[in-house]
């Protein structure tokens, strides 16, 4: 009997079940769906690692490492291997603007390659190419297909696609800090033997020893110094960009699962709350009737509380599901994570805990309705038969004012009513920040990203192209090239504050094609007074204006005290001067960038030109970016409009449900259904207003600390618009007052007779 009327009773108030199911399945999904997604991430990616022998420690030098030098290096106790390692950027002949970088190890354990279609990688081979798969894909290159790759005009490597392949170390590959994301049509990554790179350069120059080992940075760092004899630059796993955008993402992944999958839970289970308190109270007479008919409390309660845990269960089911598609679309080949991180794998891993939250939500859900059961069965059994009534409301202080009597009715009913259900009331604001604020956060994080790249990439960079010169270059030639293309200059020093790596960048800007976005607004002009640090060192060392600091070049004892003169804003981790400082200061350095406002095909072939990068290279990888972005925009905007429309449906069906009496009387006195339709919308516009006010700046408050979390490598700015704003607001009471006329229309259908029965 009691599983027909447990059919019966959940077809009866279906809207509510299915909406409750919903509300969980919605809470679970996203749960489930943020947290899979950075650590099926981050079980991918170290799998790539290890397969493809990631370096966990960089020794760099510009004057190359000898066989010696790295025999020395594997003496080292803790060593397990090491490779001598050399990577540049080069022109792909007959792919125009294309460049590849092209890469050598000695040890194909270390830094190696995943093959994924044709030839093993031999390190023997002299005219093997093993080309990335996504470059080759993009640009229609198949195995046996023949590649030459230029180097400065001058060197030309020509080989034989033998293999397709991907590599840890290009796990994230782009060709500089400056842009975002990878565009695979230009620009990726190659490997050739050690035997072809000497057969086809003549050369053996190795700047880089590449080294597995599990031992400590400080204790293998002094361990290289003492194997050379010299203090030298080494750069762990943590400093590259593979691996540290990798532990970005699945921090980020972790700070997005703890701020917006709470929210839905948390409004998933205060909804259970109301939702199971108003049923039972509905079901109280047939409560009371099972109890005169002799069942015992227990049975009942099991009864009642399975609707709870029926629920519970259906909408953890839904929600794994949910949480695997939501994964899926985060981390498929198609996706952001699919275009931004180029790994061989992407299975989807549950994490544990989930399972644990999981099962821990459905049992709170139960004990939900099993709470909410027990308290209709108390008393005896003709007080359980009494139909529910709520409880007697006093007057506010404010009914005592002559403001509230001049009030019209529908303002006075209004607000006695909120405050006599104030669960009802609570929830429904609650639905409505919660609307809000993720609508805000989306439509903000958009603003900022086009600020940030109004900023950094209309604004900073008015060069067309950035020219990178050979090590070699002489002072006379870069004033030559300097001259031609009538380019500002620039030279960047690996310098060390303390024991962590960055870049001291020296500027000489005389045509305004560079400029540094300033911490608060507008553009830092640059001076001989200083060093312009950037937002992450000043608060990482505690510095600010007036503060002094020492740094040392790699490679050498020097040692330069440098005062702050600014905090700028950086796409990198650096530190800003001036050409004439850095010689005031006896710092040495060499130009290695020219600025031009000339386009890439019109700057002549010279042995003295590394590369060229254009800035339209730059930008093509942001739209990408934007693109992708605005997609995410989308889905968390529906994602609001579900949120907002299923928690304010429940609700309204509730509230419509326990003042169908009141609106059966206000009938019977004379009040017509479109006033009445008035009254229930106009009660949900003021709910909608208090919600709206305290969401906007919650809002921006989540929206700061997204991006203080997830987008503090570019220090960013958050910028909300009013047009931001103003969508918001249309958006939330769109979507409220939409609801509320769903649930108004139901007055229509009121049974009257039903309605107007009392408690006797």
């Amino acid at each position: 009997m009691f599983f027909r009327k447990l059919w019966r009773t959940m077809g009866l108030y279906r809207s509510q079940f299915i909406s409750m199911i919903i509300m969980i399945a919605l809470g679970m999904g996203v749960f489930v769906g943020f947290n899979m997604e950075w650590y099926s991430i981050q079980r991918n990616t170290e799998d790539f690692f290890e397969s493809t022998g990631y370096a966990d420690y960089r020794i760099v030098s510009e004057l190359g490492y000898s066989e010696d030098d790295l025999e020395k290096i594997e003496n080292i106790t803790g060593v397990d291997e090491a490779s001598r390692f050399f990577s540049v950027n080069v022109d792909v002949k007959d792919h125009e603007s294309d460049t590849l970088t092209l890469t050598v190890t000695e040890n194909e354990n270390v830094s190696g390659v995943f093959l994924v279609d044709g030839e093993e990688y031999d390190e023997n081979s002299k005219d093997g190419i093993w080309l990335s798969d996504k470059y080759a894909e993009a640009n229609d290159i198949e195995i046996g297909d023949e590649l030459s790759l230029v180097y400065s005009g001058v060197i030309e490597i020509s080989g034989t696609v033998k293999g397709l392949v991907k590599s840890s170390e290009y796990m994230l590959c782009v060709r500089d800090e400056t842009q975002l994301m990878p565009d695979y049509e230009t620009h990726c990554f190659a490997y050739v033997s050690p035997a072809m790179y000497k057969a086809e350069t003549g050369l053996s120059y190795y700047p880089q020893i590449n080294v597995l080992s599990n031992m400590g940075k400080t204790d293998f760092i002094n361990a290289v110094n003492d194997a050379f004899g010299k203090t030298s630059l080494v750069l762990t796993k943590a400093d590259t960009i593979s691996y540290s955008n990798a532990k970005g993402v699945e921090e980020e992944g972790q700070t997005m699962g703890a701020l917006l999958p709470p929210l839905f839970l948390l409004i998933a289970v205060l909804t259970m709350v109301t939702t199971m308190h108003r049923l039972t109270a509905k079901e109280k007479t047939q409560i009371g009737t099972f109890k005169a008919l002799g069942f015992k409390n227990k049975r009942i309660t099991r009864h009642y509380t399975s609707y709870a845990l029926i629920i519970g269960v259906v909408g953890t089911l839904l929600g794994i599901v949910l949480g695997f598609f939501i994964a899926w679309i985060i981390i498929n080949p198609d996706s952001f994570m699919g275009e931004y991180f180029d790994i061989p794998s992407r299975h989807l891993y549950l994490p544990w805990f989930c399972i644990l939250i999981l099962v821990a939500v459905v049992g709170l859900l139960t004990l939900i309705g099993y709470l909410s059961v027990r308290q209709m069965l108390r008393g005896s059994a003709a007080e359980a038969l009494a139909p529910y009534t709520p409880g007697k409301m006093k007057n506010m202080l404010i009914e005592k004012t002559k403001w509230f009597h001049n009030r019209s009715f529908g303002t006075r009913w209004n607000m006695r009513d909120t405050v006599r259900h104030k669960s009802r009331t609570a929830m429904s604001l609650l639905g409505v920040v919660g609307c809000m604020m993720i609508v805000v956060c989306a439509l903000g994080l958009r603003d900022t990203m086009q600020s940030f790249v109004h900023l950094y990439y209309e604004g900073a960079t008015n060069y067309t192209s950035r020219i990178y010169l050979n090590d070699e270059v002489t002072d006379d030639k870069v004033a030559e090239l300097k001259e031609r293309y009538e380019g500002d200059v620039s030279a960047s020093i690996s310098v060390q504050i303390e024991d962590k790596a960055i870049s001291l960048d020296v500027f000489n800007v005389t045509h305004d094609l560079v400029r540094f976005p300033s911490e608060d607004t507008g553009y830092t002009e640059i001076g001989d007074d200083g060093a312009y640090i950037c937002m992450r060192l000043a608060e990482e060392f505690n510095l600010s204006v007036g503060d002094s600091f020492t740094v040392s070049p790699y490679g050498s004892d020097d040692e330069y005290l440098l005062t702050v003169a600014g905090i700028v804003r950086s796409v990198s981790e650096n530190i800003v001067i001036t050409d004439d400082f850095a010689e005031s200061a006896g710092i040495d350095y060499t130009i290695d960038s020219i600025y031009t406002l000339t386009e890439k095909t019109d700057i002549e072939s010279d042995s003295a030109v590394k590369n060229i990068l254009t800035k339209q290279s730059i930008m093509d990888s942001f739209d990408s970016f934007l693109e992708i972005m605005n997609t995410m925009i989308v889905v968390l905007i529906v994602a609001a409009a579900v949120l907002g429309i299923v928690v304010l449906y429940n609700l309204g069906v509730m509230s419509f449900t326990e003042r169908s009496r009141e609106m059966a009387t206000l009938k019977v006195v004379g009040f017509k259904d479109k006033k009445i339709r008035s009254l229930l919308v106009g009660q949900t516009v003021w709910t909608t207003l208090a919600g709206a006010i305290i969401g906007l700046p919650t809002g921006i408050g989540v929206l700061q600390i997204l991006i203080n979390m997830l987008a503090n490598d570019y220090e960013m700015k958050m910028t909300v618009t009013l047009l931001t704003c103003v969508l918001s607001l249309l958006l939330t009471f769109g979507v409220s007052l939409l609801v509320s006329v769903m649930v108004a229309r139901k007055n229509k259908y009121i049974d009257m007779v039903e309605a107007l029965k009392g408690a006797e």
